[in-house]
């Protein structure tokens, strides 16, 4: 399921946008959450547990169908 994820980020560092969202589509809701995540460490805010939350589960939502998507072709 996270097959593609570092050509995505390595098209993405390319500036290929487009390519890095078909290669992998979850890179750009991955990013935030990572950096958010990392924000998380050092500064403790109340809603940004929130934000991560919802990430996480679009993110994971975005795997799962993505990967349903590429079985089924």
């Amino acid at each position: 399921m996270g097959c593609g994820l570092q050509r995505s980020l390595l098209l993405i560092y390319q500036g290929e946008f487009v390519s890095a969202f078909y290669m992998y589509p979850a890179v750009y809701t991955l990013i935030p959450l990572f950096l958010l995540i990392g924000l998380n460490v050092f500064l403790k805010v109340k809603r940004l547990n929130k934000i991560i939350n919802l990430l996480a589960i679009l993110s994971i939502s975005i795997i799962i169908i993505n990967f349903i998507l590429k079985f089924l072709n």
